[in-house]
């Protein structure tokens, strides 16, 4: 049996980059593009009691899993935005877990969460390429963790985001023989 650190990481915990290249920013900027496609193929064929199945003992559901990463990448998108136009800016932390367990979370169809990743993957995207090296120094405070994050670092953290929630799906899949 697989253990549960494995399966709530599946790829590891984050481990923040000390530098990140260009070409490691180009990289990470396509799995910002990709990744809806992505999540898309894995999951376009699952029936809603598979969407109903937590990944983990515990866990979120698949469901709950897409309609998070359609909540999180939306709040990332806009601290992008905060950070480019404001000097700094304090973020709003919301309660993620909370979040899961609302109903437009917990219980309706993946189409509006998987819109909203479409969406807002292309507009972060067009946003990201935009950015010079000195836009990407830009930053946010984070108050519960009492710190300032650049964007180069925030886009790390996210693409590591996309990969481990998809991980997540992708290794119940196999787990189920789905």
């Amino acid at each position: 049996m697989i253990n549960l650190e494995f399966k709530r990481f599946p790829i590891g915990q984050f481990e923040e980059p000390q530098q990140i290249t260009d070409t490691q920013l180009e990289e990470y900027i396509k799995v910002i593009k990709n990744f809806p496609a992505k999540l898309k193929n894995l999951i376009e064929n699952f029936s809603d009691e598979q969407f109903d199945t937590p990944y983990r003992e515990k866990g979120w559901t698949v469901r709950q899993l897409v309609n998070h990463l359609a909540d999180s990448h939306a709040n990332s998108l806009f601290r992008f935005k905060l950070a480019l136009t404001e000097e700094n800016p304090v973020i709003k932390p919301y309660q993620e877990a909370q979040w899961a367990e609302l109903q437009d979370s917990a219980s309706i169809s993946i189409k509006p969460a998987m819109r909203m990743l479409k969406g807002i993957h292309q507009r972060w995207y067009c946003l990201l390429k935009s950015l010079t090296n000195k836009q990407f120094e830009r930053t946010f405070h984070h108050p519960e963790q009492n710190r300032n994050y650049d964007l180069r670092i925030c886009l790390a953290l996210y693409v590591w985001h996309c990969n481990h929630h998809f991980a997540h799906i992708e290794n119940l899949k196999i787990e189920k023989g789905w």
